[in-house]
């Protein structure tokens, strides 16, 4: 068998070839046989834009996460498994070191889970979804065990979420709707069917005795209509978007501590006066906001507003709006009144990037005598 080759060289702008092209070869009995498919090279030139059009041309399919971890299509059924059989609630309620629910700050669509000295994480959606209020974490179950193990890759994902799948979380009665609920009302009409505060009802007198919140702090509050009358002697205070229209209700009590469902949080605020403000105080609950008004006499140039404990996306909007509004004036803050401990450390952390983002100044103000504004308050004298 023999065979023989043909060299010609190729000009270009960068160095020259020799190229050979296909070898002929022939059987035995001398017939050719058939010719091997043409290789193609740019030769002479730069070869990235072929490369790139080539490999344009090899899978035009764009990526998306699933076939980044896996482009086997045979696995996308187990994908699917783990996104509607595992729970999120039920992992974390599961994995070492394991968090617990808090049933007070829970709510039948938002699960908080506690792990530790400051971490928090609310399940949602069912217990498909999930997010970190003292962040700006959130995703599905994929998401889940790569934050609480930064290290794992999606294979080990994988394998951690097997044993998971179909188990239901501990506390399955508050992810399940009541079927037989009447639907709720409107936020808004729920809000306008409780009384106005008023001087002297049960909800005046948890909020002046046992608050020890001033009566000119009530007064305003009423005036604004921020605070309603709850049952059993409760406070609602309702939280507002940029429309005014209320989105949640915070619901605080002698011996409760809750909320009206079916609402999103945004802001709690009383502002101080009817200048324009330039200064933004941020707390935790629409009592340390009160209490902190009162003991800074209600600064006319401050708005006070409380996110409810959390910093949710429909909150974080929220704050944003009003730092956008705040940004054009000298002089503008916002000043972080979180409480003094490790949450409200890192809520401050959060706050201040969010200051740094609309470029205006930041501030934290600690509670000075106890962990909260309204711990404050209470071993102050304040008329």
């Amino acid at each position: 068998m023999s065979g023989s080759y043909r060299l010609r060289w190729m000009r270009g702008k960068g160095p020259r070839f020799a190229v050979a092209t296909v070898p002929r070869w022939c059987t035995r009995d001398g017939s050719p046989l058939a010719p091997l498919p043409r290789i193609r090279f740019a030769v002479g030139e730069s070869h990235e834009g072929e490369v790139k059009r080539m490999m344009a041309k090899a899978d035009p399919t764009p990526v998306h996460r699933d076939q980044e971890h896996d482009p086997m299509t045979g696995q996308d059924a187990e994908l699917e498994l783990f996104r509607n059989g595992v729970n999120c609630a039920t992992l974390l309620e599961r994995l070492a070191p394991a968090w617990r629910l808090d049933r007070k700050g829970s709510t039948r669509r938002a699960l908080k889970y506690r792990r530790g000295a400051g971490e928090v994480v609310i399940v949602n959606h069912d217990g498909r979804g999930w997010w970190d209020p003292l962040s700006q974490a959130k995703g599905d179950i994929f998401d889940l065990v790569q934050f609480l193990d930064p290290g794992v890759n999606f294979g080990r994902v994988r394998q951690i979420l097997r044993p998971f799948v179909g188990i239901a979380p501990t506390f399955p009665e508050t992810l399940r709707a009541n079927k037989q609920d009447a639907p709720d009302l409107p936020l808004a009409e729920r809000w306008n069917a409780r009384p106005r505060l008023r001087t002297g009802s049960p909800a005046w007198r948890y909020l002046a005795e046992e608050r020890r919140l001033p009566p000119t702090i009530l007064l305003l509050a009423k005036a604004a209509d921020i605070i309603r009358e709850g049952p059993y002697g409760s406070g609602w205070f309702a939280h507002r978007g940029e429309a005014e229209c209320v989105t949640h209700i915070e619901i605080r009590g002698s011996d409760f501590k809750g909320s009206v469902r079916g609402g999103s949080k945004t802001l709690f605020r009383l502002a101080g006066g009817a200048q324009t403000p330039m200064r933004l105080v941020v707390t935790e609950g629409p009592i340390d906001a009160l209490s902190l008004a009162a003991l800074e006499g209600v600064r006319t140039d401050t708005v006070y507003v409380a996110t409810g404990g959390g910093m949710g996306p429909g909150t974080q909007q929220e704050i944003l709006r009003l730092l956008t509004s705040l940004a054009p004036l000298a002089g503008a803050m916002l000043v972080s009144a979180a409480d003094a401990n490790l949450t409200g450390d890192r809520y401050a952390i959060h706050h201040r990037e969010l200051a740094d983002a609309a470029g205006i100044a930041f501030e934290r103000l600690r509670p000075t005598a106890g962990e909260d504004w309204n711990e404050t308050i209470k071993r102050t004298r304040i008329s």
